[in-house]
């Protein structure tokens, strides 16, 4: 018979350090009240390590009274490196506060059915991004021991933190650039994946809103992201009569300005053409792509927000407006 090893326990580190099982916790839950000198802390950690010991999550949560986690819905919307980064800086944020991040595969799930499966983990917090929860969802978060509910999105929640991304600014930007540069009939593209027009219709109201009471004229321009799709709307775009276009963002002025320079189209002298999140790749393109600077929150800001509610649960829910925007111009405008 295969003889399966005993698991190591925190009173097995224990002897191999020589100190307490109470040192041992102290240590490796990183608790801060009680003062544990270096030397000690490393034989703690080495013991751990050659025995290959790792802390019961469950028990320290019992011991705590809550969770360490936070839990993050994946998005599900596609989403670019700007957003990536934001969220890879988030994660260390919170992983150097002692938090444990779990994404959650959430498709096919939203609304209240989303916040009862999140709920079933018992997170300590939970961070939304978009428009996916509603106020019961809330509810249900809280009731099941989440101490901080933190919506990502353009509209505010009751009895949740919010950090609201005015959209509308960065279309708002594109919309006055290309007034400027002497545009007048202007495009707006209007992505066709699932979940996108939250954040695009905001956009295009900026266009509209930058451009009112103007001489120029807005035209939506529905585009899914396939390359089949650009090229079928470059092949009629001298029927459109348009000499500017806002792409949404980067990836799709990218699309679109391959499939207008295979048609013939020049860019910027036939149509100027701008995106958004300011991405490197936009950076080496002939012509190189003018677009909106988007500023996203900084994830250890966001992190530190986490931290404060989860301490202070009843407190009034923090609302901040983020994502700056501003142009770089460049050759397609």
């Amino acid at each position: 018979m295969v003889q399966i090893p005993n698991t190591p326990t925190s009173a097995d580190v224990a002897r191999l350090a020589g100190v307490s099982r109470a040192t041992v916790s102290y240590v490796l839950n990183n608790t801060s009240a009680v003062r544990i000198s270096e030397p000690t802390r490393r034989r703690v950690h080495e013991a751990a390590r050659e025995l290959g010991y790792v802390p019961h999550a469950a028990a320290r949560s019992l011991r705590a009274g809550h969770s360490r986690m936070v839990l993050m819905p994946a998005p599900a919307i596609p989403v670019g490196p700007l957003y990536s980064r934001f969220l890879n800086e988030l994660q260390w944020a919170l992983g150097r506060l002692d938090y444990t991040v779990v994404q959650y595969g959430s498709v096919g799930l939203q609304g209240d059915e989303a916040a009862r499966a999140w709920a079933e983990l018992r997170p300590v917090a939970v961070l939304v991004p978009g428009a996916e929860l509603g106020h019961r969802g809330v509810q249900v978060l809280k009731r099941s021991g989440a101490r901080a509910v933190v919506t990502l999105g353009p509209e505010r929640l009751d009895g949740a933190h919010a950090l609201l991304m005015d959209h509308a600014t960065v279309g708002h930007c594109a919309g006055v650039h290309l007034y400027e540069r002497g545009r007048r009939r202007i495009g707006v593209v209007m992505p066709e994946e699932p979940g996108l027009e939250a954040y695009a219709r905001p956009r295009l109201a900026g266009v509209r809103q930058a451009l009112h009471a103007t001489d120029a004229v807005v035209t939506e321009l529905p585009l899914p992201y396939t390359e089949q799709a650009a090229t079928r709307l470059a092949v009629r775009w001298r029927d459109l009569g348009l000499d500017a276009v806002f792409a949404y963002n980067d990836e799709y002025a990218m699309l679109l300005m391959r499939a207008l320079q295979d048609e013939g189209v020049r860019v910027p002298d036939d149509v100027a053409l701008i995106g958004a999140d300011d991405l490197m790749l936009g950076r080496l393109l002939r012509p190189r792509l003018s677009t909106v600077h988007v500023e996203l929150p900084s994830g250890r800001d966001l992190a530190e927000l986490v931290d404060r509610a989860v301490g202070h649960p009843g407190g009034e829910p923090e609302v901040h407006k983020v994502l700056g925007a501003s142009v770089v111009q460049r050759e397609s405008t």
